[in-house]
């Protein structure tokens, strides 16, 4: 591999996910920050699905923590992701209230790594399989 990809690669995940250092150490979590930033106004902090918009939903909002516990004990980890991606419509979601993230985060990695190559479905599956993982440590036990 050439040394100019391998920087344009550092530079890209540094820039994706905060400092590598801080990724290193454990500083950053990369899911809640996901989940925060995109999930949390509609599902709550806590995911039980009690945030700030939820009252403009037309139905009662998700509560995310039970998905575990609704499936026979085992996360829908696949299904889970396909939500986010937009890959799964969801009849509780009506007319796909919910963003379609994967979209979304495609847009975004386009507007900020004009000048960087990447591969816009690496940067999609990493963010949305962290949110994922991140869904899965609000499971209650």
């Amino acid at each position: 591999m050439k040394r100019t990809t391998i920087a344009a690669n550092l530079i890209l995940a540094a820039t994706m996910f905060g400092s590598v250092s801080a990724i290193a150490q454990g500083k950053v979590d990369i899911g809640k920050r996901e989940y925060d930033s995109n999930c949390a106004v509609c599902h709550g902090p806590t995911g039980q699905g009690n945030g700030p918009y939820a009252e403009y939903y037309s139905g009662r909002v998700p509560d995310l923590t039970v998905l575990a516990k609704k499936n026979g004990g085992v996360f829908p980890m696949a299904r889970v992701y396909d939500t986010i991606d937009g890959e799964q419509a969801v009849k509780a979601h009506g007319p796909r209230d919910m963003p379609i993230w994967g979209t979304q985060y495609k847009l975004r990695a386009g507007e900020h790594y004009v000048d960087v190559p990447y591969d816009p479905e690496a940067y999609v599956r990493a963010r949305i399989l962290a949110l994922a993982e991140y869904i899965y440590r609000l499971q209650r036990k």
